[in-house]
């Protein structure tokens, strides 16, 4: 088993010692990883790399590096687990050479015995993750230490195309999914973030795309063909993204921005959750098993205000809503005789518009089922995608907590449409007649 004296009792202190010398001065990096040469993604996936370890630190000194204190939830891993995940998973794909998921793929054996019992998302079932006999934090982060070391070496060595810069392109961007996920795990259990990784912090993400628009109500787009996806040739692509393909967008009109709490709150005083016209009949079922009569972590109505992670805020009128279901943003859109875009809207508008169409504040809900484009192959990560076809709803855009390099107008998410505790919100649609 692989073990570390860096990581011990001391982990904190030697680890922001350890921070301090290793990020570069161009944090957060903006270059799109998609199309970074190895120099670029060295840095991006050193600030990955330190992001994670600064969301991680903040949760264990909550005492949630221990799985028996973390709430047993089906949105959160316990965070031990979610940070010696990332680490495999770069160790995979960076250092092991596998060119698939499969449990065979791998070509070396991994830095630390056992890894591939407890790490492995397709073979470990989520609840068993609470229970697995892991090492100890410290043998962990040395794992998470080692491995990125590793893989910066191997990087550094690698030649620009697009293929060998592959499987580094994956790997970080599935360390900064993880990251937008500890955001979600310290949302939910209550935990401040990092003040290194709060909003408006100097390390932080710009929290909006664009910026010629703002105060602008909406924009308006006439009919066209729009090429939506990413085609072979542009550099690092999910497999969901693939095969670039035109589809016919009719003339529509958009909000320039997201829904705002301002927004929000003249929906709720009409009643908006108490009159089920407004409702889906999914979403009259949301509500009878959730009993919600406002976003989630809002609370007093009489001066309403709401929970950001640790702290209880007064509720700000012209920050985007967020932590909505599907099911509210939907029922939002009927009060307002609008609807939700289409993932083509979305992308056409954010493509076609960029300095008008604002977005990056909270991911933004689509009426869009997230379904397979034409030609649709899985990528080397075989379950990312495919599992999720049909079942999940498109979700476009970024939020705060997104790293910069990762957004990207035709980046699909995708989630659960009861989904309401990540940072997501909406805007509205309507076609033009």
């Amino acid at each position: 088993m692989l073990t570390c004296a860096l990581f011990n009792a001391a982990f904190p202190l030697v680890s922001l010692i350890w921070i301090a010398d290793n990020v570069s001065d161009t944090w957060p990096m903006t270059v799109s990883f998609r199309n970074a040469d190895p120099l670029q993604l060295a840095d991006a996936l050193r600030q990955a790399h330190v992001r994670s370890m600064l969301l991680f630190r903040s949760l264990a000194a909550a005492g949630f590096d221990v799985a028996g204190s973390v709430p047993r939830l089906p949105v959160i891993n316990p965070p031990l687990w979610e940070i010696g995940h990332a680490a495999w998973f770069a160790e995979w794909y960076g250092l092991r050479e596998a060119a698939s998921s499969a449990p065979s793929a791998a070509r070396h054996p991994s830095l630390l015995s056992r890894s591939d019992d407890w790490f492995d998302s397709n073979t470990v079932a989520h609840d068993a993750r609470w229970t697995l006999p892991l090492p100890s934090s410290g043998e962990i982060l040395a794992y998470c230490r080692e491995v990125h070391e590793r893989v910066l070496e191997r990087l550094l060595r690698s030649p620009h195309d697009d293929a060998a810069l592959y499987p580094f392109r994956l790997l970080l961007a599935h360390e900064n999914m993880h990251g937008d996920a500890f955001f979600y795990t310290l949302q939910t259990l209550g935990v401040r973030p990092p003040s290194q990784l709060q909003e408006g912090a100097p390390a932080a993400a710009p929290v909006a795309q664009g910026g010629e628009g703002a105060g602008e109500e909406e924009i308006a787009f006439d009919s066209a063909a729009f090429r939506i996806g990413v085609p072979p040739g542009e550099g690092f692509a999910f497999d969901n993204e693939q095969h670039a393909h035109l589809r016919e967008v009719a003339g529509f009109t958009i909000d320039a921005q997201a829904v705002s709490n301002r927004q929000y709150l003249e929906f709720i005083a009409d009643g908006g959750y108490r009159h089920p016209q407004f409702w889906s009949e999914a979403g009259r079922r949301w509500m009878a098993q959730t009993k919600r009569q406002a976003p989630a972590y809002w609370q007093d109505p009489q001066a309403w205000r709401c929970r950001r992670f640790a702290d209880d805020i007064a509720l700000p009128p012209e920050e985007p809503v967020r932590h909505v279901s599907l099911f509210e943003a939907e029922a939002y859109c009927a009060w307002a005789g609008r609807r939700l875009p289409t993932e083509t809207e979305w992308e056409y508008a954010a493509r076609s518009q960029p300095g008008r169409f604002r977005w990056g504040r909270v991911w933004e809900w689509t009426a869009s089922v997230f379904e397979a484009y034409p030609g649709f192959e899985p990528g080397p990560y075989r379950e990312y995608s495919a599992p999720f076809f049909g079942s999940h709803q498109s979700v476009r855009g970024a939020s705060f907590a997104t790293a910069a390099c990762m957004r990207a107008p035709q980046y699909r998410n995708f989630y659960r449409a009861h989904r309401d505790d990540i940072f997501v919100g909406f805007r509205t649609c309507a076609t033009a007649y």
